[in-house]
């Protein structure tokens, strides 16, 4: 599961991990530190001539045949169903993208009955993307995405049993392409993602309400 997400990107940073073409213009990536679900983030996807470009959309998916705004949970999609899912396939097949980030959090029970949030990043904080899915549904007017999920392996298996797929940047380009075989995306996003390289450490509780903005307080305990 992915519930809450940072993105601390700058600009130059977003240019610098992704093939943005020279026309995108700059914008304000102001940092943001609990990113919740429904509200809107920017991801990363292949234009018609095979260019990544930026776009903005709602995080939790509305599928392009909903007819009304999804109340099921829909901003995490699970590998195990992503091709066979009627809210997830037709995005499987031709609609990925990648969503920036720089960290996650997942929670674990305290002995005093609350929870615990630990902040999910790769050493030294650096950027990385989220392997997730887009669409537009034109009867809504909605733009959005989720991010795909899998079994976790260590050493976030030790604090929870799920983790976003983080990708190896070198299959950015395969993933994004709408011509891939299908059949071959199951494999790569479990054989060339890189959840292994992460950190974790335990921040504040502060980040335990989606109303909380700020910069949580690391606390010592880390893994």
């Amino acid at each position: 599961m992915c519930g809450r997400f940072t993105q601390m990107l700058s600009w130059r940073e977003l240019v610098a991990l992704y093939r943005l073409t020279d026309n995108i213009k700059s914008r304000n990536t102001e940092a943001r530190y609990n990113i919740a679900p429904t509200q809107t983030v920017p991801f990363i996807r292949h234009d018609e001539s095979g260019e990544q470009i930026v776009q903005d959309g709602r995080w939790w998916l509305v599928p392009h045949w909903a007819k009304e705004m999804p109340k099921a949970a829909m901003f995490n999609a699970r590998i195990e169903t992503v091709d066979t899912s009627p809210a997830f396939r037709d995005a499987f097949k031709v609609r990925r993208c990648l969503i920036p980030a720089d960290g996650f959090y997942e929670w674990t029970k305290a002995d005093d009955g609350g929870k615990d949030p630990w902040l999910i990043q790769m050493p030294g904080g650096a950027p990385y993307a989220f392997a997730g899915l887009w669409a537009h549904n034109s009867k809504l007017d909605v733009t959005s995405c989720t991010i795909v999920t899998a079994p976790a392996v260590a050493p976030i298996n030790q604090i929870h049993d799920r983790m976003p797929v983080i990708l190896d940047p070198a299959v950015f380009d395969v993933w994004l392409n709408p011509a891939t075989p299908v059949e071959s995306l199951k494999g790569m996003l479990l054989g060339r993602n890189i959840d292994a390289d992460v950190r974790m450490h335990r921040v504040s509780r502060e980040v335990n309400s989606s109303r909380f903005t700020g910069q949580p307080a690391p606390i010592v305990n880390s893994l």
